[in-house]
C-alpha cells in the first residue's frame, strides 16, 4: 500500500508540475512546530468521462475530475480504508502542488469543480502557501518516528470533551493537531525543545497541564484547548493561535483548516488522512508509518 500511495503522488506532482511549467519550491507538511456523507457535485469539466471509475494517477482525465472522485471517496469511504488513504493523499499533494504553481493553473482547476469541493480545495490551497514559507528545506531526514495515529472516531471525542471543558472549539484544536504534528503521527522533539502530539514546550505544558502526560492525546489536546482559551479563545481566535505560535501564516493556516472542519464533517476525515510530508533538499519525502523502519520515499522534485 506504500508503493501504491507514493506512486499516485508522484504521478500527481508530475502531472501538476508539467502542468505549471514552474520549478516546485517548497511543501507545506509535516514539521512538529463523526464522518459524514457529504458529497460533491460532479465536475463538468469532461461530460463523457466518469469521476467514479477514472484512476486517480491517469493524468489524461482532467484534473477536477479526479478531484471530484477523491473528495467523494474519502466522505462516503471506512476510515483507513486503501483508497481513502490514497484519495486523501492526491487531495493533499495536489493542493500543495497547486500552491506552489501558478494562480492561473490554481483557478482553472478550481474553477471546474463543484461548489463544496472548491471551497475545501481553495481553504487548503490557500493554508498550504502559508506553511510553505515558514519551513526550508533540509539536509538530513528528521529523527522522527511516524506513528499510526488515533482513529478519527477516538480523537473526536477528545476535542468536543476539551471544547467543552474550555470553551475552545473543537475544529481548532483538530486543526491544531493536524498542523503540529499531522494528528498524532509525527513523534519528535522540535528545534526548539517542543513535544507530544500538539508540540508543547514540557514548561508550558507544566502550566496548562494540569498534571499529565504530554505524549498522551488526550492530556495534550485538553491542555491545548485550556492554553487557546487563556489567550482569548473562543472569542479572539486568531489572537489565541497567535499564542501557541507567533506567525501570521500559521493563524492564517490553522483558520482556514478549522473552517473547512466547520463547513463540512468530511474535510475532517480528510485531514486526518493526510500523510508526513517532509522538505528535504532532495525533494518531497514522503515518511510512513513505520519511519525510519520503513523508508522515506521521495515523491517529487
Amino acid at each position: 500500500m506504500r508503493t501504491r500511495l507514493a506512486a499516485l503522488a508522484t504521478a500527481t506532482a508530475l502531472a501538476l508540475v508539467a502542468g505549471c511549467g514552474g520549478e516546485p519550491s517548497s511543501d507545506p507538511a509535516g514539521t512538529p512546530s463523526a464522518s459524514s456523507t457529504v458529497r460533491p457535485s460532479p465536475s463538468p469539466s469532461s461530460p463523457g468521462t466518469s469521476p467514479a471509475t477514472v484512476p486517480l494517477d491517469d493524468a489524461s482525465v482532467p484534473l477536477a475530475d479526479r478531484l471530484t472522485q477523491a473528495m467523494a471517496t474519502v466522505a462516503g469511504g471506512k476510515p483507513g480504508a486503501e483508497d481513502v488513504r490514497e484519495a486523501a493523499l492526491f487531495e493533499q499533494t495536489t493542493a500543495r502542488d497547486l500552491a506552489r504553481g501558478s494562480k492561473a493553473k490554481a483557478d482553472s482547476v478550481l474553477g471546474a469543480l463543484g461548489r463544496a469541493d472548491r471551497a475545501q480545495l481553495t481553504a487548503d490551497i490557500a493554508a498550504a502557501r502559508e506553511l510553505m514559507v515558514m519551513t526550508d528545506p533540509q539536509p538530513e531526514l528528521p529523527d522522527w518516528r511516524i506513528l499510526t495515529p488515533p482513529m478519527p472516531e477516538e480523537l473526536h471525542p477528545l476535542y468536543r470533551k476539551a471544547q467543552q471543558a474550555t470553551g475552545t472549539p473543537w475544529e481548532y484544536l483538530a486543526a491544531v493537531h493536524l498542523v503540529e504534528t499531522r494528528m498524532g503521527r509525527i513523534r519528535g522533539t522540535s528545534t526548539a525543545g517542543a513535544q507530544g502530539p500538539m508540540q508543547f514546550l514540557p514548561s508550558t505544558f507544566a502550566q496548562y497541564g494540569a498534571g499529565g502526560d504530554i505524549n498522551d492525546p488526550a492530556d495534550a489536546i485538553m491542555a491545548a484547548g485550556r492554553m487557546l482559551a487563556n489567550n482569548g479563545a473562543p472569542g479572539d481566535m486568531a489572537g489565541a493561535l497567535w499564542s501557541y505560535n507567533h506567525s501570521d501564516r500559521y493563524v492564517a493556516a490553522v483558520s482556514a483548516y478549522a473552517e473547512q472542519m466547520k463547513r463540512s464533517p468530511a474535510a475532517y476525515d480528510l485531514y486526518w488522512h493526510w500523510q508526513v510530508l517532509y522538505r528535504h533538499q532532495d525533494g518531497t519525502m514522503l515518511l510512513p508509518e513505520g519511519y525510519p523502519g520503513e523508508k522515506a520515499v521521495r515523491i517529487a522534485g
